[in-house]
């Protein structure tokens, strides 16, 4: 066999553990999963699939190959296939199998993500669609994914119900239904063909090789993973079980209905108790609650009570932990194609609830104890004691602690820093408090925090929160202005002072809006305020301060709601389908400033790879370490500002605990 230096690769599998509830972690971990087919193609030449299932073995060339660093393994969602090698390997080609890890990290199953790439993150850097037939569909390949996988995988990827008609196996094997096999093997090569595709296609846009080197950041923390405190998590379960019995049961005896969780009859029963309610939506509920007579009012608490979907977020945990306790696989690098940021994935990091509870190791011994009538009676809310407690089932390994480090206002200091607005960097150059500062500039006196004025630093806040990013009255009440007393009078003329103490935002905004107009009609390169705009066969490429860059597929003029022009492209939207999108300067200029935090989030990871990060939410980083680290250390080197966006004033603030929590 020739010299490898590249494979491109995809795999069929077999589990009999659920992949999207539990992740690729826990579904190859499984005794029972295996390789039923492997597609390979050996430095671009003829896809070759060998049927593992039916016997057939890969070549020994090929295995040493997937264990070479220096052979570059490509395949679509790469970490797929690299976890299920890794641990295939382990179990039949152990010879072979190398980890990365040193001895005191826990990534040490898996095989080095240095040597991969993945043709998915490249799809997204080029703002196209996350899955194969849609990157596919839209760059209008030849080759197509085949329609039937989705059956296909159906059949003999996961375990079937025993019929007395299949004569009551839990498992389709390729001899029952020989033809439905070879489909699934033409299918298997497909993959392996429009994967390459994709790569051809895009070879003239490649993907920079310090995103490579961020991709390898967020393989190794996915392998790192987190652990959980299973034994609070799986009381919390428990707790939730007994509470939602007890609370539906007291819901019975106040409404006498047959199921008081039905949205239809709890409607009816309030219609027939003078309260006519169209939805039974959080927030309608809680403005109701305000005013809502006895018994409705109990009725309607119990609702919302019955209604917190927190222990969701306990049963991911159960779902997706691994063998020695910890959940991995948690992040998605560049789940957000416009902006490059991460998505959760699984237990969603990037949404729990917060915590406020003053107590809250105090109601967190009482869970893990398992005392339930302790719990019952020192706290009135089963439900939000246990959301309070989420973040609190994630812990270090034993003899370690976590350090937690996050941006402050990262956002606003880098739209202030691109703008210019000079006012503002002063605050953070003087560890000011942003929102105090900009009640001040729209209020014309002195806001201080609990001090002089202090009732204005809201307004501030939410004024900063909402106007950014060319926000308006709607903006102000999507954010909740009303809800926190703010009068419907009152919110014009707090877009309007905002804008005129902020002018050199609004002069950026429009000014990027100007550039990419100009940009998409005629086609040429402009720049302003260090952001560059390029259109290059039929993309529009915005090019940030790192060096990285957005893209927006087939951009155009065309006319916006008001009847003014506007630069629409096409994307997956609020529908999460592929369409075209509108966007204007103000819109550009929020995917700018995120896209820029984020590549300063991926600054600050780089600096601290040699610490055990495990996790990451937002501008936040949870470092795993041990007990003699410096907290003060951590924020030091996270805080450092990145060559490439001199003048940006940074701050780092962090903290240390025994569990994960909001300090």
């Amino acid at each position: 066999m020739e010299k490898i230096n590249s494979l491109s690769l995809d795999l069929e599998t077999y589990s009999d553990v659920d992949l999207n509830k539990c992740g690729v972690y826990k579904y190859a971990q499984s005794s029972a999963f295996e390789i039923l087919l492997f597609g390979v193609s050996v430095n671009g030449g003829e896809v070759q699939v060998y049927d593992l299932a039916q016997g057939e073995s890969v070549p020994v060339e090929i295995i040493k190959a997937l264990t070479d660093n220096s052979v570059l393994k490509w395949a679509f969602n790469a970490s797929f296939e690299r976890v299920c090698l890794s641990v295939w390997l382990q179990r039949y080609y152990p010879q072979y199998f190398e980890s990365y890890s040193i001895h005191e990290d826990t990534v040490g199953g898996y095989l080095n993500p240095s040597a991969w790439r993945c043709s998915m993150v490249w799809s997204a850097y080029m703002g196209l669609p996350l899955s194969l037939a849609g990157a596919g569909a839209v760059l209008g390949l030849s080759e197509q994914k085949l329609r039937e996988g989705k059956d296909l995988i159906r059949y003999f990827c996961v375990p079937c119900k025993p019929t007395k008609a299949n004569g009551g196996r839990t498992r389709n094997l390729p001899e029952h239904d020989a033809q439905k096999w070879e489909t699934f093997k033409a299918y298997n090569k497909r993959d392996v063909e429009v994967e390459m595709s994709i790569q051809d296609r895009l070879r003239k846009y490649p993907v920079l090789d310090f995103v490579w080197d961020e991709y390898h950041i967020d393989q190794e923390i996915n392998d790192r993973g987190i652990a959980l405190d299973r034994t609070l998590v799986k009381n919390a379960i428990a707790f939730d079980e007994k509470s939602k019995a007890e609370l539906s049961e007291k819901m019975q005896e106040l409404t006498n209905l047959d199921n008081p969780n039905s949205v239809q009859q709890m409607k009816q029963w309030l219609a027939d108790n003078g309260l006519e309610m169209d939805s039974l939506g959080k927030k309608e509920v809680a403005s109701v609650l305000k005013t809502a007579p006895e018994p409705l009012r109990t009725v309607l608490t119990l609702r919302q009570q019955l209604a917190k979907s927190s222990v969701k977020k306990y049963q991911a945990m159960e779902n997706a932990v691994c063998e020695d306790g910890r959940a991995r696989g948690m992040f998605m690098f560049y789940g957000a194609n416009r902006t490059g940021r991460f998505a959760g994935r699984i237990i969603q990091l990037q949404n729990l609830p917060q915590n406020h509870m003053p107590d809250l190791e105090q109601a967190r011994g009482i869970v893990r104890d398992g005392n339930y009538t302790a719990a019952e009676l020192l706290y009135d809310d089963i439900p939000d004691t246990l959301s309070q407690l989420i973040r609190t089932a994630f812990v270090p390994r034993p003899g370690m602690k976590f350090v937690v480090s996050d941006f402050s206002a990262i956002e606003a200091r880098v739209l202030s820093c691109l703008a210019g607005e000079k006012w503002r960097s002063e605050v953070f150059a003087n560890n000011g408090d942003i929102y105090c500062a900009s009640a001040s500039a729209m209020f014309g006196v002195p806001v201080e925090k609990h001090g002089v004025n202090g009732h204005l630093r809201q307004k501030g806040k939410i004024a900063e929160l909402a106007l950014g990013y060319g926000g308006s009255v709607g903006a102000l009440k999507a954010m909740g202005a009303l809800d926190m007393g703010l009068a419907e009078d009152e919110l014009q003329p707090l877009v309007d002072m905002w804008r005129s103490s902020n002018p050199n935002i609004v002069k950026f905004w429009w000014e990027v809006d100007r550039c990419v107009k100009e940009t998409v009609k005629k086609r040429v390169p402009t720049e302003t305020h260090g952001i560059r705009f390029i259109y290059q066969s039929g993309m529009l490429f915005i090019k940030l301060p790192s060096g990285r860059q957005l893209s927006y597929v087939k951009p155009r003029m065309g006319e916006n709601r008001f009847g003014g022009e506007a630069v629409t492209y096409e994307g997956v939207g609020g529908t999460k389908k592929w369409e075209r999108i509108e966007s204007y300067g103000p819109k550009f200029v929020e995917n700018i400033v995120q896209a820029i935090s984020r590549d300063i989030l991926m600054y600050a990871m780089k600096t601290l790879s040699h610490c055990f990060i495990c996790g990451h939410v937002h501008d936040e980083l949870i470092i795993e370490c041990s007990k003699d680290v410096s907290v003060d250390a951590i924020c030091e080197q996270m805080g450092r500002t990145p060559p490439w966006i001199p003048g940006l004033l940074l701050r780092a603030d962090g903290y240390e605990c025994e569990f994960y929590k909001k300090d």
